[in-house]
């Protein structure tokens, strides 16, 4: 399920990203892009207040920034997308703490979660892939259950 995510929002939930940071919207694409890429999911992220002759879309990968103009806001873009998926909303997740904009993800059956919601994911979720992808030694017992469960003697195995 892909999400529509207001970036603002999230920025402010995140360990290590502040909103007063000059590439605090960079950091959150490639936190953001990082976490689609491992669970395999596509983003959109709206920024408001885009500099003059910034406002647009940009690709990154499974993340799509979207900057929006300074006279409209990521609430009002991302309750446009809404309207655009109509009846497809309810295949993707927002992440949004404005209440009015999740009222309207639910009234089109998106899943919603709020931006502490969704930090706490992504966080968790970076927890548990480090400790995955951490290198280290097996231990004595862990080599002996590996061997058995591949019916290998211990013996035969050096």
């Amino acid at each position: 399920m892909p999400y529509l995510i207001d970036g603002h929002n999230l920025i402010g939930k995140l360990p290590g990203i502040s909103l007063q940071q000059l590439d605090d919207e960079e950091k959150l694409i490639r936190r953001v892009l990082h976490f689609c890429n491992s669970v395999q999911k596509q983003a959109e992220i709206f920024f408001d207040r885009a500099a003059p002759g910034q406002a647009g879309r940009r690709k990154y990968g499974r993340v799509t920034a979207i900057y929006v103009r300074q006279e409209s806001t990521a609430d009002d873009a991302i309750r446009r997308r809404l309207g655009q998926l109509k009846r497809q909303a309810r295949n993707w997740t927002v992440v949004s703490s404005d209440r009015q904009v999740q009222a309207e993800a639910r009234s089109w059956g998106a899943i919603v979660l709020s931006a502490y919601e969704f930090a706490a994911i992504m966080e968790n979720h970076q927890r548990v892939g480090s400790i995955i992808d951490e290198e280290r030694p097996l231990g004595e017992e862990e080599i002996a259950d590996w061997l058995a469960a591949f019916g290998i003697d211990e013996d035969d195995a050096d």
